[in-house]
C-alpha cells in the first residue's frame, strides 16, 4: 500500500514562517577538513530554495560526524559545510556557533523573509542523539514547523530529525518525499525481471536486506568482500582474502533459500587476486577455486563481470548497494567500474544506494542523471529495504 506523506506543498502559507529543516550535511572530508563530496548538500537544494521563494525564514539543522558527547571538536563544526553551501548555491548563510542561547535566539529574531540560518553541529550536545525532551523542546522553539529532508539519519530517533516532531507540525522535504516514493515503489511494485546486486565489505550490514530481497529480486549478485564469505561457504579456499568464516552457515542458510542459488543466487567464478593492496600491485585473474592461500580476493574476474552484465541488460529493475571489489585502487576497480558503466543511461530503472557506490560513480565520472534514482541514504536505504519502519519516514505520515 503506497505510504501517504504530508509535503511542505500541504502548508499553503509559508510567508514569514519560521521553519526548521532537518538537513543530512554529514559530509566527508579529507585530513585537512575539506569536503570531499557534496551530494547529501546538493540533494537538499531543491526544497531551501523553494522555502526561500516562498519567503519562510529557514533554520537549519544537521549534524556532522560522530564528535565525542559534548565536544566541540573543532573540525567537525559546521563552518565548511556553511562556506560550501554559499559556494555552490549562491544563497547567504548565517552560520551560528552553537544550537541554542542567546546568541541564537537574536538571530532567529532578527532573521528576515527568505534569509537562511545553519545551526551548529548537533551532536556536540549528548542529549541530541538520547533524544532529551528537554533538548528536542529547546530545538522547536524555534520554529513555526518542522521539514524533515534527511533521509539519510532517517533510521535515527534522535532529537533533530524525530522529536521536534512532538512539538511542531510535521513536513516531508523534497528529497525525503523522492527516497520514500521510489523505494516504496520498489517494494510493492517492481518491474521484472528485479536483479538485486550487493558488495561491499561485511555481510552483518546485508543480512536484513539479503533476506527480505530473497524473496523478491529474481537474480541476486554478489561482489566485494561479501562475496567472500559465500565463497568460502560454497567449499572453496578465499586464501587471505577478508572473510567472516564465523558467517558460514547464514551465508549457506541464505543461499539455500534460494530454490536453484546457482541461478538465482550468483557469486562470482573468477577473481582478480593480489598480495598486497596497493596502486602498483601485481595482480592475478584466477577461478575461485585456484585462490592460493597466501594471496587475497580483491575483485571480480572478467568471466564474472560478463555474466552480471548480461543478467543485468536484460532486467527491468537494478538494486545496486555496495561496490564489487576494492575500487578505490586501480588494480581493483574494473569491476565496479564497469558495473556502474553498465548500469549508466541503461533503459530500465536503476536504483543505488549507499555511500561507495555513490563514491564510486562520481569517482568513474558519471552522473546521477544517468541513473534512475541514487539515494542519499546508505543504512537508511538498506533497512527501508528491508521493510522496516523508520522514525524519520513515520513522522511525516503521521496526522499533525
Amino acid at each position: 500500500m503506497p505510504i501517504s506523506i504530508r509535503t511542505i506543498h500541504d502548508q499553503l502559507e509559508l510567508k514569514g514562517k519560521r521553519v526548521l529543516v532537518r538537513v543530512d550535511f554529514n559530509l566527508p572530508m579529507d585530513e585537512n577538513g575539506k569536503i570531499t563530496d557534496t551530494t547529501r548538500l546538493e540533494a537538499t537544494e531543491p526544497t531551501i530554495r523553494y522555502l526561500i521563494q516562498k519567503e519562510a525564514r529557514v533554520i537549519l539543522l544537521s549534524h556532522l560526524g560522530r564528535p565525542k558527547p559534548n565536544e566541540h571538536d573543532e573540525r567537525l563544526k559546521m563552518d565548511e559545510v556553511a562556506k560550501t553551501f554559499s559556494q555552490i548555491f549562491k544563497i547567504p548563510i548565517k552560520k551560528m556557533d552553537k544550537c541554542f542561547g542567546k546568541e541564537v535566539d537574536q538571530a532567529i529574531t532578527n532573521l528576515k523573509n527568505g534569509e537562511v540560518i545553519l545551526l551548529e553541529n548537533t551532536r556536540f550536545h549528548c542529549e541530541e542523539e538520547k533524544n532529551d525532551p528537554q533538548f528536542t523542546k529547546t530545538l522547536a522553539s524555534y520554529g513555526d514547523l518542522f521539514v524533515n529532508d534527511a533521509f539519510g539519519a532517517a533510521h535515527r530517533a534522535h532529537s533533530s530529525n524525530v522529536g521536534i516532531a512532538d512539538f511542531l507540525p510535521t513536513y516531508a522535504g523534497f528529497l525525503l518525499e523522492k527516497e520514500i516514493k521510489v523505494l516504496t515503489a520498489l517494494l510493492e511494485t517492481p518491474e521484472r525481471p528485479l536483479v538485486f546486486l550487493v558488495g561491499g565489505a561485511k555481510i552483518d550490514t546485508k543480512i536484513g536486506v539479503l533476506e527480505h530481497f530473497l524473496g523478491k529480486a529474481d537474480t541476486v549478485l554478489v561482489g566485494g568482500g561479501l562475496a567472500n564469505t559465500f565463497i568460502h561457504a560454497s567449499g572453496y579456499d578465499v586464501g587471505n582474502s577478508l572473510c567472516e568464516k564465523d558467517k558460514e552457515n547464514l551465508a549457506k542458510r541464505l543461499m539455500a533459500e534460494c530454490v536453484d542459488f546457482h541461478e538465482r543466487f550468483l557469486i562470482p567464478t573468477d577473481v582478480i587476486v593480489s598480495d598486497k593492496i596497493a596502486e602498483d600491485a601485481k595482480t592475478f585473474t584466477l577461478a575461485i577455486e585456484n585462490v592460493p592461500k597466501d594471496l587475497k580476493i580483491l575483485d571480480i574476474g572478467p568471466k564474472t563481470i560478463e555474466k552480471y552484465l548480461q543478467i543485468i541488460q536484460k532486467a527491468k529493475t537494478v538494486v545496486w548497494n555496495g561496490p564489487p571489489g576494492l575500487y578505490e585502487f586501480t588494480p581493483f576497480a574494473r569491476g565496479t567500474k564497469s558495473i556502474a558503466k553498465g548500469l549508466s543511461n541503461l533503459q530500465t530503472t536503476t536504483i543505488l544506494g549507499g555511500g561507495d557506490t555513490v563514491d564510486a560513480i562520481r569517482k568513474f565520472g558519471h552522473s546521477f542523471k544517468e541513473f534512475s534514482h541514487v539515494s542519499t541514504g546508505g543504512g537508511a536505504m538498506l533497512e527501508f529495504l528491508e521493510g522496516k519502519e523508520l522514525p524519520g519516514v513515520k513522522i511525516v505520515t503521521m496526522a499533525k
